[in-house]
């Protein structure tokens, strides 16, 4: 059985791909910028004006973890909850103590001092630090020094315990909830990211269709491009309002690498993965490639474990990692996919004992955090943040015997079934690429393509 490639997350290393956003959004935000719930974490802001910054950051930084950290004594028993746990472990507390920036920034060397953290791991931290500050004071919020030095805290915090406690993941993953509430994390990292005053969703009646089926018991695998890092959070924050059952039940097949990176992990560990070894890295290391190759085919198995139980959503990019800019014309476009990674999933669908239906799946977000322009073996890649629209679409699911009906082998079949899906995800970028970065709005809208803004 071939291995199905891709990661969500494709080229993760020692500089963390992700940090977060502490709570889902601030009063101050501009409502179009931040269009969710509006929580406790951040009403001291604009209650307190004449509180010294030291004092607002260190109260932002302690009700955040007491909005993601439930009750320790829940973590024991949260482990065979539907949310799944781990429970908590004593640790360095230098970066949720830090009261300043200045503090922060300071506790990292303070840590490779100390001998927990290494220095490699150190230097990526800050670099990351200064990257996502850039980008959210991009999105000029007044409150985005508080926004990124709370944010920043916790998430030293959850880096530097998982390098103190490294945490392993099993071949599925389930999202860890408690006592703290990893998915929350990650989805509030990238929420100030988003300018959602340029970001649009295709179809949103075809997401409402994908939720009545999963509520049958039906199996739904989304066939899709692969842009960034940040993706499962991106198809998250732009679904929560309309689809949350989509958002926070979503699970994504990932590639080893983000299960491996001690700036990454923890981002990780708050999603609902099916852990693989991508194709493009599968022979890096040759000596290697079997026992790759054998822990794939028992990360299918478990899938297929998980399809029979029914009411499951798969997500896959079969193009094995991210899109990549045309060297030549510098334009952005889905990455081919490969056939026998669709051949892998439908054949997972079919023989699942449930009603299963294959979406072609579009995403555009390569601005919020760019992958290199080409594919690096090497661990270490720089990693650049934005803050920038961000566009999602499905399309109407597609059957095999529809399209593949006049073809008398099984091998033409498979390609002409990956072509059309791959055809439909195109033309679903296209959209809204016209829609996003040809400033059309949601006059880009298509017969075939219905652009909304779900969240206004």
């Amino acid at each position: 059985m071939s291995t199905l490639p891709l990661p969500f997350f494709s080229s993760t290393s020692t500089r963390a791909p992700f940090s977060f956003s502490l709570k889902s959004s601030s009063p101050s935000f501009s409502s179009s910028l931040v269009p969710f719930q509006r929580l406790e974490l951040f009403r001291s802001t604009t209650k307190t004006t004449t509180k010294s910054f030291s004092s607002v950051f260190y109260s932002l930084k302690a009700k955040a973890m007491a909005e993601l950290v439930k009750d320790k004594e829940s973590g024991v028993a949260s482990a065979d909850s539907n949310g799944g746990g781990r429970p908590e472990v004593e640790h360095s507390r230098t970066f949720l103590e830090a009261r300043s920036e200045q503090e922060l920034l300071s506790g990292i060397r303070k840590e490779v001092e100390a001998g927990r953290l290494p220095p490699n791991v150190a230097a990526a931290m800050e670099e990351f630090y200064q990257n996502y500050r850039n980008a959210v004071f991009q999105s000029g919020d007044s409150t985005a020094v508080e926004i990124v030095s709370s944010n920043m805290a916790v998430a030293f915090d959850r880096m530097l315990l998982d390098v103190e406690d490294p945490f392993v993941f099993e071949p599925y993953h389930k999202a860890l909830r408690e006592p703290f509430d990893y998915y929350m994390f990650g989805q509030n990292y990238i929420r100030p990211l988003i300018d959602f005053r340029n970001s649009y969703v295709g179809n949103l009646s075809l997401f409402y269709e994908i939720e009545e089926k999963l509520k049958q018991g039906h199996n739904v695998a989304l066939i899709s491009n692969h842009q960034t890092e940040a993706d499962p959070a991106v198809i998250a924050l732009l679904l929560e309002k309309t689809n949350p059952h989509i958002s926070e039940n979503l699970i994504y097949v990932a590639g080893d690498r983000v299960i491996t990176d001690p700036l990454c992990k923890p981002f990780s560990m708050g999603r609902n993965l099916i852990c693989v070894y991508s194709k493009k890295h599968m022979y890096d290391v040759p000596e290697l490639a079997e026992m790759k190759r054998k822990a794939n085919i028992r990360s299918l198995k478990e899938m297929a474990l998980l399809l029979r139980g029914g009411s499951k959503i798969v997500w896959i990019a079969p193009s094995g990692g991210r899109d990549r800019p045309d060297p030549l014309t510098g334009e952005w476009y889905p990455a081919p996919f490969d056939s026998s990674s669709v051949d892998n999933i439908k054949r997972l669908i079919e023989h699942s004992g449930a009603p299963g239906h294959i979406y072609p799946l579009a995403l555009l977000c390569y601005d919020i955090m760019p992958p290199p322009s080409q594919v690096e073996k090497e661990i270490g890649e720089k990693r650049v943040m934005t803050f920038h629209g961000a566009g999602l679409s499905v399309a109407p699911k597609i059957s095999l015997p529809e399209i593949a009906a006049g073809c008398e082998k099984s091998e033409e079949a498979k390609d002409v079934y990956t072509q059309a899906l791959y055809k439909s995800v195109t033309e679903q970028y296209n959209v809204l690429k016209s829609a996003i970065h040809g400033k059309q709005g949601l006059e880009a809208s298509t017969a075939g393509v219905s652009l909304s803004q779900p969240w206004n």
